[in-house]
């Protein structure tokens, strides 16, 4: 008896986290990056997802290659 109550509370408990989850899932609007906006051709067409997913890509790579430049130590015989 004591189990099965603890299996029932159990399956209760995981029945509302998943509602809160999905709730709290489908609450978020999907934005894309100001960057991928700003270069909007001047025609006023949005981008397409390949034109914007490039550019997401590229700038991506500049980030990662900016990151791993090694960085300037300072001379410590000042």
């Amino acid at each position: 008896m004591r189990s099965g109550l603890g299996l029932v509370g159990l399956l209760v408990v995981l029945t509302i986290v998943a509602l809160v989850a999905k709730k709290q899932l489908a609450g978020t609007p999907q934005v894309l990056p100001a960057a991928a906006v700003q270069g909007a051709p001047a025609d006023g067409k949005a981008p397409t997802v390949r034109e914007q997913g490039r550019r997401i890509e590229q700038q991506i790579g500049q980030q990662v290659q900016t990151l791993t430049q090694p960085r300037e130590m300072p001379d410590d015989a000042q």
